[in-house]
């Protein structure tokens, strides 16, 4: 079955996911901002630690009501721009069209079920070291995994096809069984690195090479899993030492956070920190720590 594909914000993630795509053949959509003349002219460059590939001519839009209705709306904004989804959505959609919210954070899928009623959500997590950083053109540095999981989807294996793609177009997809599982494992390593990159205006090497900074991501991450179990969500406590193995790991990476702090852009602190801590609240978890966290956040971006 082929599949019309969408992507809404085309940086990081929907450029180097949507570019794979259209490289392994699929039909796939962009829409584009401040860089939607400079594509039309120039394409879409990627450049991938495995194998840089440019797409000289890709279906660019600047807005979607000039884009097709889509099967599948890959939605790769930022959270901090999901005020605007409802308006964006709506042109792409069809009866059976399912929305991906290849996004960080908890709780995104029920705020845009409670603005769309009745429309198909999945949720995608992208664990993936990967920056834009120029018109049309995407870094990424390392890993790719990518992981679906259902919110409300009728079918199943609407979603196995999706993956089936993924897979198709070199990217290690999964189809995760329980999408709150995964969502709150994502947690586990957004939740320290995004930000304490910020905090402490660094990069994720630097915070693994010093011993300080190092326990207190473990705490930080203890901590995450210990308020996910609370909230039903079976996390192991080793999961944090796998993080902290696989961030030493890593090539030197400033998260999206970091880099939204750089550029004095709005941080997604709703989703990835908010929410969580009042989720865990409500199940009878408090996460001290990573309310600190949240309040340094919010101190520093209300003072730019």
């Amino acid at each position: 079955m082929a599949i019309r594909y969408g992507v809404v914000g085309t940086g990081a993630l929907g450029g180097f996911y949507g570019g794979k795509l259209v490289r392994a053949g699929q039909e796939v959509h962009f829409l584009f901002r401040s860089d939607f003349e400079f594509v039309k002219k120039n394409g879409l460059q990627v450049d991938s630690v495995k194998g840089d590939f440019h797409l000289p001519e890709i279906n660019a839009y600047h807005t979607t009501r000039q884009m097709p209705v889509c099967d599948v709306i890959l939605v790769c904004l930022k959270t901090t721009g999901n005020h605007l989804l409802p308006e964006l959505i709506k042109p792409l959609l069809h009866s059976e069209s399912i929305v991906v919210l290849l996004q960080n954070g908890l709780g995104l899928e029920e705020d845009l079920f409670a603005q769309l009623p009745g429309i198909q959500i999945a949720g995608g997590l992208a664990f993936i070291c990967s920056n834009k950083v120029g018109p049309g053109h995407i870094n990424h540095l390392d890993y790719g995994k990518l992981i679906l999981g259902s919110y409300n989807v009728a079918r199943n294996t609407n979603l196995e096809q999706i993956v089936h793609d993924f897979q198709q177009a070199d990217i290690h997809a999964e189809l995760a069984p329980d999408l709150s599982f995964a969502r709150w494992q994502k947690l586990v390593w957004n939740i320290p690195f995004n930000g304490m990159t910020v905090v402490l205006n660094t990069t994720t090497d630097r915070l693994m090479a010093d011993e300080n900074t190092r326990e207190l991501s473990r705490e930080l991450m203890l901590e995450v899993i210990h308020g996910a179990n609370q909230c039903g969500v079976p996390l192991k406590e080793s999961l944090a030492q796998q993080m902290i193995d696989m961030t030493i790991k890593m090539k030197p990476y400033a998260p999206s956070m970091k880099l939204d702090f750089d550029f004095r852009r709005p941080m997604e602190i709703e989703y990835i920190y908010s929410k969580p801590i009042q989720t865990a609240r409500e199940a009878g978890f408090e996460m001290h720590k990573v309310a600190m966290l949240e309040k340094q956040l919010r101190f520093i971006q209300g003072n730019w």
